[in-house]
């Protein structure tokens, strides 16, 4: 097992990395400062995990919650059911709220966490590659408003986070594709020499190689960890992490929540943002070319939703939490492994990156 110290003075909080932790008690009990505990799961992980996990907690007055799977239920109407149980079962302000899912139960249960007497704990149980390597570090948390994605959260740090990489071998393709996403996403911005070991060991990644899987979400919560502790509410260079993710959440939220992974729709946004950063000249072709083929090589889409139109887009793209004083500001690659947080670029060259991408798009069926 590998862990990583998150250091926020009194938030901080392990990351354990490693392979059967499921049930490890010895790893969740410092954690927990009451006598109550709620574990939060979706229907498709519950089965599958859920009672390993209530192993851990044995001894707790535990109870369940077993929430809808999908983005689609990441919705304020969901995390009233987290209040309503937390309520029904007379729960105080030293209780804990247990995470075990994707990005999505973490998001909601944090924030439910984050929200409930003003605040108690919870722990991430990540169970996704993207999970584990993006959403369950750093505190952000929330649910999504039909105008705009994660518009409603609070930042809500983890007691700890416990990504156990057996859990995803029953991970289907599609959602390991888009977790890697966010693992090249940290190569791009600021790790060209883990970008380098991407581009020479994908498919083992896609053979979900053990010791490969450890190194990756490894180095990826490294990376992002260093990010969070530097600047833990986005005041500044934690901003780099949403590289593709503003191009990225105008394409979940244009065509419905749920039918593009929030992973797949990074991808895309990402090969958008280096277009725009090659119009700059900031990247050569070969750099393109090299973004392009990682991302292809991940199965994962490389063009933008061909019902999506550039106005439509731009609009989409205006409802975004790094919109600031009417400007839209971006994160684009300068070079592989280096990022910066730009609004100063020529609006008109933003709508040839658009058209360019939205004329070919290929979609996500």
């Amino acid at each position: 097992m590998k862990t990583i110290h998150l250091d926020l003075g009194e938030r901080g909080y392990p990351i354990f990395i490693g392979e059967n932790l499921l049930d490890r008690r010895d790893l969740v009990a410092p954690c927990i400062r009451g006598h109550q505990v709620l574990v939060v799961s979706n229907e498709t992980v519950a089965p599958l995990y859920l009672d390993p996990v209530l192993q851990a907690f044995d001894g707790y007055q535990c109870g369940t919650l077993v929430l809808p799977d999908g983005e689609q239920y990441k919705t304020l109407k969901t995390l009233n059911t987290i209040f309503d149980t937390l309520l029904e079962l007379h729960f105080d302000r030293k209780c804990t709220l247990v995470a075990l899912g994707g990005g999505v139960v973490g998001d909601i249960t944090g924030f439910a966490a984050a929200c409930y007497q003003r605040g108690v704990d919870f722990i991430q149980i990540p169970t996704t590659l993207l999970a584990q390597v993006d959403s369950s570090v750093g505190g952000k948390t929330g649910v999504n408003h039909p105008l705009g994605k994660n518009m409603i959260g609070a930042f809500h740090q983890p007691r700890c986070v416990i990504a156990d990489i057996k859990v995803l071998d029953t991970l289907d393709d599609r959602q390991f594709s888009a977790g890697l996403a966010e693992v090249i996403k940290y190569g791009l911005i600021q790790d060209a020499e883990f970008f380098c070991w991407l581009e020479e060991n994908m498919e083992r990644l896609l053979a979900r190689d053990t010791d490969a899987l450890i190194h990756t979400v490894h180095r990826s919560c490294q990376d992002k960890a260093d990010v969070v502790r530097a600047d833990e509410k986005e005041s500044g260079i934690r901003a780099i992490l949403n590289m593709g993710h503003t191009f990225g959440h105008a394409i979940e939220t244009g065509v419905g929540y749920g039918r593009w992974l929030h992973g797949e729709a990074v991808a895309t946004g990402m090969l958008m943002a280096a277009d725009l950063s090659h119009r700059l000249g900031w990247l050569s072709e070969k750099d393109i070319a090299r973004i392009d083929n990682l991302i292809d090589k991940a199965c994962l889409p490389t063009r933008a939703p061909a019902d999506l139109q550039s106005d439509q887009f731009l609009e989409l793209m205006a409802v975004d939490k790094k919109v600031s004083g009417g400007q839209i500001y971006l994160v684009l690659p300068r070079a592989i492994g280096e990022s910066v947080v730009c609004a100063d670029y020529d609006p008109a060259m933003l709508k040839q990156t658009l058209e360019a991408h939205l004329a070919v798009g290929s979609g996500v069926n």
